[in-house]
């Protein structure tokens, strides 16, 4: 191939990578599948776990937080 070949060929290449992996991405995000309850079901209920977990570590770290508080302040 000639240099002109080559430059013309190679941006027309990537160009049609892109629009191929661009379009592929937009049918991705347009799939949409049901799932069954008993995976909802799931999913809520250790949602309801991290938050409680969360909110327990969140005390833990401000009970740690007075204590060092308090110890400074004596």
């Amino acid at each position: 191939m000639t240099n002109f070949v080559k430059s013309r060929f190679v941006p027309s290449v990537r160009n049609a990578a892109a629009a191929t992996g661009a379009g592929a991405l937009m049918l991705a995000g347009q799939a949409h599948a049901a799932l069954p309850a008993g995976v909802t079901d799931a999913l809520d209920s250790a949602k309801e776990d991290a938050v409680s977990m969360g909110g327990l570590v969140l005390v833990v770290i401000i009970a740690i937080a007075a204590f060092k508080f308090i110890r400074r302040a004596i």
